[in-house]
């Protein structure tokens, strides 16, 4: 008799965010509807229209690796090691034992962005001879991943994603399938993102991507509000520990929520706008509620992309409709993003965090911000308070530059 897929449950996260550099704290300021948006204090901005965006605060990534090493990173990296140092905590996972059964697939959009910057910049004014010798090193995308690799000493599969502002979903995703064939019994997966230096600002900024309220940081970030005016960058890491059922059980793990569904599509449309009938989105929903084997009216909660761009956030409602039919007015929906600002490659990793809280707590963050919601995003968008209520199916929504659609699916753990 053919074995049948493996399935496959949370038992650990960890989390470096503009709300706090731990999963308590920002899972606390979240539901309090608590924004990590200020005035930018990581470079002058005062030459860029956007001045604004979600820092990470009080971080030292000497509380998690070593001086030397944490020299030779990017802060993208530092993030993720930091991150996976506290899921591997959460989860009780003794690496040493098992090294080579444990992997690891950690996301990023853009990488060492602000590393490609300073190194720039030597090159320019210095000439090459003055550029660091680990300048491709601390770089380059995968880098997150080789170095969670190399501190945590996972020795299984190793892989990073760069698939835009869906990367963190899509590791998250495509860790859950290699333990589901076999080929791990553990993975620690996510998304790590460090996009705030002059570069990254300025690069979204001609795009005309992003907020412009400079007066008003708090209030920046207003999805599926008619005055919404563009997303706000953050930064930092979220990386869960994704296990198989019977290696969990054996262990005597304590059980967050299990993994049920993993969706993607493309869109084929533009490489930034979203395609407006939503339809291309509301397949990978399909997808992933297919894999689960859920109707659609079995979801009791959606994290939204929910980017507060003009165009994303129309598409993506219409995309929910399409996807949940008549129940697409009655599931609770919200934007973290609201709080957070918008991740990027990490994105999609935190929000997959915040949809296991929701379904361990039974509570739902809110979308803050949503004062005059628009006519054409008219869904059930939890706006300014959490709402208390049973979640026993989440999903997470990631949407990247590309058409590239990630929607997951968790489930409260049931024997």
């Amino acid at each position: 008799m053919t074995e049948g897929p493996r399935r496959v449950v949370v038992t650990g996260a960890g989390l470096i965010s503009p709300l706090g550099n731990d999963v308590e704290t920002a899972w606390r300021r979240l539901l309090a509807g608590e924004s990590g948006i200020a005035a930018i204090t990581r470079f002058d901005a005062s030459r860029l229209p956007t001045r604004i965006a979600g820092e990470v605060k009080g971080f030292d990534p000497e509380d998690f690796i070593d001086r030397r090493a944490a020299r030779r990173m990017d802060p993208y990296s530092q993030y993720a090691v930091a991150a996976a140092r506290q899921a591997v905590d959460d989860a009780g996972l003794d690496v040493a034992a098992e090294a080579v059964s444990i992997g690891a697939v950690v996301a990023s959009g853009g990488g060492g962005l602000g590393t490609f910057e300073q190194q720039s910049r030597v090159l320019f004014e210095h000439g090459p001879g003055r550029m660091s010798p680990f300048f491709a090193t601390m770089m380059i995308p995968n880098m997150a991943a080789a170095q969670v690799s190399l501190e945590i000493g996972v020795k299984g599969p190793l892989s990073a994603v760069c698939t835009a502002c869906a990367a963190g979903a899509s590791a998250i995703g495509d860790a859950f399938e290699i333990i589901r064939r076999g080929a791990a019994t553990a993975m620690l997966a996510g998304g790590a993102e460090a996009p705030i230096n002059e570069t990254g600002v300025a690069a979204f900024s001609v795009m005309r991507a992003l907020s412009t309220r400079n007066e008003a940081p708090q209030e920046a970030s207003r999805p599926f509000d008619a005055g919404r005016d563009g997303f706000v960058l953050g930064e930092g890491a979220g990386i869960l520990v994704l296990e198989e059922l019977e290696h969990a059980r054996a262990r005597g793990a304590r059980i967050h929520a299990e993994v049920v569904g993993y969706g993607m599509s493309s869109e084929a449309f533009h490489v930034a706008l979203p395609d407006a009938t939503g339809e291309a989105q509301a397949r990978a929903m399909a997808a992933a509620l297919k894999e689960a084997g859920l109707a659609a009216d079995e979801v009791d909660y959606v994290n939204a992309h929910g980017t507060a761009t003009p165009a994303g956030d129309i598409a993506e409602t219409r995309a929910m409709k399409v996807a949940f039919g008549a129940h697409a007015a009655h599931v609770p929906v919200s934007s973290t993003k609201s709080m957070t600002g918008h991740l990027l490659g990490a994105a999609g990793a935190i929000e997959a965090l915040f949809c296991v809280r929701a379904i361990t707590d039974g509570v739902v963050p809110p979308t803050i911000n949503l004062t005059d919601p628009d006519p054409e995003c008219d869904l059930d968008y939890v706006p300014n308070a959490a709402r208390v209520v049973p979640v026993r199916t989440a999903m997470s929504n990631s949407f990247g530059f590309g058409g590239h659609d990630v929607s997951l699916v968790f489930r409260r753990f049931e024997d």
